[in-house]
């Protein structure tokens, strides 16, 4: 009998089919042994009392279900990793996880993560968690005071920081730190919302669907429904699906292929994700029933017409601290024109932006899809890296609305000892145009969605009438249960497990074809047809997706554009007046005309720190842009020879830039007086504002024409007079003297 290396060459026509063919019957008990660990870990996972997929060690600092109200979130204290060094005078930061149907620990999922990076650039780390069950009767206002009393105790635990914490809310968690914030605005610095639907209504046509979906199922009776089915508490299980029908390829196919196909290096990131993508959390009726009304259906956020249960209204032009919003044009779940719609409905222009003193940051990625926002280790090496090592910087930025622009660093980059990590944030001034130009709805559109709107009010109201009684009579609390435990995301998992007995012998087989491993050639021709295959699968399921997204938004705007049905809930069919836009404040007006008076007023007050600040605001003005090696310059100067704390300078650069948006002929012609009558100390100073400036390389011929309209005012002359010469103060601030 001839030898198996013999007998190749004799089979050597059928040599890469028999190779694939043995490949093939090895990658499918692989991948069968992966199922079978991914439902034994989505078991051990759910029998934890705390499941979460941190990647680091909490340490509890709150729990909620100890609070007066009881809420089933907690505050903990994320330990630094051996050979992360802490500065405690930075800023603390606080990532908050959505409750949008996966349980938490996403925001720090890896190394390379939003904790991740936080770290790095030696910022304090807290997470604000939750538990798969909700407390019985908790609302959405008693998360709210459980995260303000998280976030008072993070306050408290660092009382020496440069400023108030950073608030990060990926998600769903990202409009409740928006309205926390409008509510107790003294208690945040800067907030970042990633990927967070703040304007629900909003998108273009032929590319976000998932608007319409509220309206496609006649309202929220359908939230009331699930509810009902479970007893009281909404199945998050649902809110998963939601997500997957929105991408069929990935849910049906591309994700398992991937496996498949990469069985031998997958598999341990397919289950990491698995882990959490699998760990389903609850919501109560109350709860969800509150966002998809208040929220997704009824779009009242940004029109101020969601209320506390005191009567308070949430005003989100009541935030003192600054707006990161990052999106992305790949996000199919919250695209730009949902993350930030929400501006057009609070203000005209950006001179409004301004009068709220609100400075709003936003950056669009062009391709990551909606979990890569606070998923992407390439996001979080990015973006995330660089709102973190900026974020003074952010902090610090007059008022009004820019748009984070990232550069490479290269070896052309100039100062490059000024650049933190491997890319150079540039925040550019937009207006609201910039904010119109990604698309919107029209004046049809709006008139669609408030009909939705009311249908959806009259639907539940019926449902609430004649169904709901007979629905909860008939649904007790073990049928509830049995239903969860039968809904085909959790059923897949358990079927798969070592729970299924037919699954006994795969760990065996499996262990024993991984010791006779034989996987295909790169180049065999059957793995290229596989790949074809694969290719076509996938494109039908996009086209399949295309054509059903497609007639699900000509039904919507077919249905809820009929004028009878428009007249009949009570919308105008003729009107063009916009639904949801926010009702101008008189007396911030007012409130404003005093300020306004007052600044104008204190414009010749000031010394010599003030002319510096106004000096550089005044001859950068024109560049509509702040570099983060200015603002790195600034800082090192500040460190060395300043005497202001971060808060108290920034609240210096924005008191003179607001005087040089009131009066700036009267700001610059106070320059002189404000100056000391030594001229060496005159020269040094101009020299640092030189310095500032000259900080992202050459300067453009208008930049040069205002520094020396500075340097005139400075008593410096043009030929270039103005020296480094240190500009020392009597006292350093504490960061200096620890450092």
């Amino acid at each position: 009998m001839p030898s198996e290396q013999t007998a190749m060459p004799m089979l050597s026509p059928f040599g890469p089919l028999m190779e694939y063919i043995v490949d093939a019957a090895q990658r499918n008990m692989l991948f069968w042994d992966v199922m079978r660990q991914r439902g034994n870990q989505y078991r051990e996972h759910l029998a934890k009392t705390v499941p979460h997929v941190l990647d680091y060690e909490p340490k509890l600092v709150i729990d909620g279900r100890t609070l007066p109200r009881p809420v089933n979130y907690g505050l903990v204290r994320i330990v630094p990793p051996a050979g992360v060094a802490i500065d405690p005078l930075r800023r603390p930061f606080v990532i908050i996880d959505p409750r949008a149907g996966h349980g938490p620990g996403i925001g720090g999922f890896k190394a390379e993560s939003e904790i991740g990076v936080a770290f790095k650039a030696g910022h304090p780390c807290y997470f604000v968690g939750f538990l798969p069950d909700p407390m019985p009767g908790q609302t959405l206002g008693d998360i709210a005071q459980a995260e303000a009393v998280f976030l008072e105790k993070v306050i408290a635990l660092h009382p020496d920081a440069e400023g108030k914490p950073c608030v990060i809310g990926n998600c769903q968690a990202g409009w409740a730190v928006m309205m926390l914030a409008a509510i107790r605005p003294e208690l945040f610095g800067p907030i970042i919302i990633a990927g967070s639907p703040l304007s629900y209504w909003a998108g273009v046509r032929g590319k976000n669907p998932m608007r319409y979906s509220g309206g496609l199922l006649g309202g929220s009776w359908w939230t009331a429904f699930t509810s009902d089915l479970g007893h009281g508490n909404f199945d998050g299980a649902w809110l998963v699906q939601n997500f997957e029908n929105h991408n069929p390829a990935n849910t049906l196919w591309a994700k398992q292929y991937k496996l498949y196909s990469k069985i031998d290096t997958e598999a341990p990131r397919y289950l990491g994700f698995e882990r959490w993508w699998g760990g389903h959390v609850n919501l109560n009726a109350e709860e969800i029933q509150s966002i998809v009304d208040e929220l997704f259906i009824g779009n009242n956020l940004a029109a101020g017409k969601i209320q506390t249960s005191d009567g308070t209204a949430i005003d989100l032009r009541n935030i003192c601290s600054p707006i990161v919003v990052f999106c992305s044009k790949g996000d199919n779940i919250t695209p730009p024109q949902q993350a930030l719609g929400w501006i057009l409905d609070l203000f005209e222009n950006v001179d409004e932006i301004r009068s709220y003193g609100q400075t709003i940051v936003y950056a669009i990625h062009e391709t990551v899809g909606h979990l890569g926002i606070f998923v992407s280790g390439g996001v979080a090496k990015k973006e995330h890296e660089q709102f973190s090592s900026n974020i003074d910087l952010i902090d610090t930025l007059p008022p009004g609305l820019y748009e984070a622009v990232f550069e490479a660093k290269t070896q052309d980059t100039a100062n490059p000892d000024l650049v933190t990590g491997d890319w150079v944030m540039r925040c550019e001034a937009r207006t609201l145009d910039d904010i119109r130009a990604l698309g919107g709805n029209d004046a049809a559109d709006e008139r669609r969605f408030a009909t939705a709107a009311r249908a959806s009010e009259i639907n539940l109201a019926l449902y609430r009438t004649f169904a709901q009684p007979v629905v909860r009579a008939l649904v007790s609390a073990p049928l509830a249960e049995w239903t969860a435990r039968m809904h085909p995301l959790r059923f897949q998992y358990e079927f798969f497990s070592n729970v299924n007995p037919m699954m006994a012998p795969v760990a065996a087989m499996a262990k024993e074809v991984a010791r006779h491993r034989r996987p295909a050639a790169a180049d065999n021709p059957f793995i290229a047809w596989q790949e074809n295959i694969s290719r076509q699968i996938v494109a039908g399921l996009d086209a399949w997706r295309d054509a059903s997204e497609a007639l699900a938004e000509r039904t919507f705007l077919t249905v809820y554009g009929l004028p009878a049905l428009q007249a009949a809930v009570g919308i105008d069919p003729a009107s063009t007046r916009p639904f949801r836009k926010a009702a101008r404040n008189l007396l911030h007006h007012e409130l404003l005309r005093n300020r306004v008076a007052e600044l104008r007023s204190r414009i010749p007050l000031g010394a010599l720190r003030e002319a510096v600040i106004r000096g550089p605001l005044y001859a950068g003005m024109t560049r509509a842009a702040i570099d983060e090696r200015g603002f790195e310059a600034v800082r090192r100067i500040r460190q060395i020879h300043g005497d202001l704390s971060l808060s108290a300078f920034k609240a210096l650069v924005r008191e003179q830039f607001n005087m040089l948006l009131i009066d700036q002929e009267a700001a610059l012609a106070s320059l002189p007086s404000m100056l000391p009558p030594d001229a060496e100390t005159q020269r040094a100073a101009f020299g640092l504002i030189k310095q500032v400036l000259a900080a992202r390389g050459e300067m453009s011929a208008q930049d040069r024409d205002r520094l020396n309209e500075v340097g005139r005012l400075f008593g410096v002359d043009e030929d270039g007079s103005a020296s480094r010469i240190p500009f020392r103060q009597t006292r350093k601030e504490p960061r200096a003297q620890a450092s």
